[in-house]
Order: structure tokens, then C-alpha cells, then sequence
């Protein structure tokens, strides 16, 4: 899994400068955005936020459990890279979200300087640091992007969309 990669397979890149809560960029994206900073409950408003976007764009009601499946994962991720966010870089900024046919991307952006990694060697039972493992383990890719004149980096992570 890359760690570096600016824009992965999908391509969604980052959201224009100025845009709002659902951009009107092509009609195959679709983006949302929500400010995190300062919030309390900011993994619970996450995942809110995040359910409704898979509302929004079809993803639910499920219709199978293929679907379940999908939105469930998506849920998943952004609660890990959210509370990695809370834990390791203090606090959240804010959660992106893009969706296309074929590939929903969820970006964490925050003001820390830490680099993610899945903790090596994994172990199960051991509490604690699962995060990033469970997030490499549900995506098809993820990475973290650094603006090269601003502090803090922008952790993305990217799901395929059910069939």
C-alpha cells in the first residue's frame, strides 16, 4: 500500500479551493466536506456525516449484503482515520469525501506531522494499533499527501464502490 503517492488509482484528487458541501465538479464525482475543528463527538459527527453521503449517493439503503458490506467498510475507515487523527495528530480538521461509480475516497486532514503506518508485526490480540492495519486491509489504497508550505498532511484512503 503506498504511503506517498499523490493521487492514487481512482484520481479523485483533492476537492477545489472554495468548494461546498457537494461540489458540482463532474457529474461522476461527487464531493462532500465537513469541518471537524473544535467539535466534540467528532467520531460520531464523522460517521453521521459519512452515512449520510452513502445515503445520498445510493450506497444506502443496502439493497444486498454485498452493499452492507461496502457501506459498512466505509464507515469503518472513516471512524480509524478520524480517531488516528484525535489520537496521534491533535484533532481533525476535516473529513472529505468523494464518491464515482466505481471508487469512494475519504480524506482526514490535520494539523499533525506524525506519518500513519499499520503496526509491524501485527498482532491481534495485543490492544491498540489496529487502525491503520484494518484500514489497509478494507482499501485499495491509501497514502498520506503533505502540502509542501503548510504543516500538517491530509490521510486518504479509497474503497471500491459495490457492484
Amino acid at each position: 500500500m503506498s504511503t506517498t503517492r499523490q493521487h492514487p488509482p481512482g484520481d479523485l484528487g483533492r476537492e477545489p479551493d472554495g468548494a461546498g458541501e457537494a461540489s458540482a465538479a463532474p457529474a461522476d464525482r461527487q464531493w462532500r466536506t465537513i469541518s471537524l475543528r473544535g467539535a466534540s463527538g467528532i467520531v460520531p459527527m464523522a460517521r453521521d456525516f459519512a452515512r449520510q453521503a452513502l445515503y445520498d449517493w445510493g450506497w444506502l439503503p443496502a439493497a444486498g449484503a454485498d452493499r452492507r458490506a461496502a457501506a459498512e467498510d466505509v464507515l469503518l475507515v472513516v471512524s480509524e482515520l478520524v480517531t488516528n487523527a484525535c489520537l496521534h495528530a491533535g484533532g481533525p480538521e476535516e473529513l472529505r469525501i468523494a464518491c464515482t461509480p466505481k471508487v469512494l475516497r475519504v480524506e482526514v486532514v490535520d494539523q499533525g506531522a506524525g506519518e500513519p503506518a499499520p503496526r509491524t508485526p501485527h498482532r491481534a490480540g495485543r490492544p491498540g494499533g489496529h487502525g491503520m492495519f484494518i484500514v489497509q486491509r478494507l482499501c485499495l489504497d491509501w497514502g498520506v499527501t503533505r502540502a509542501p508550505d503548510a504543516p500538517g498532511k491530509t490521510v486518504w484512503a479509497e474503497l471500491a464502490a459495490p457492484a
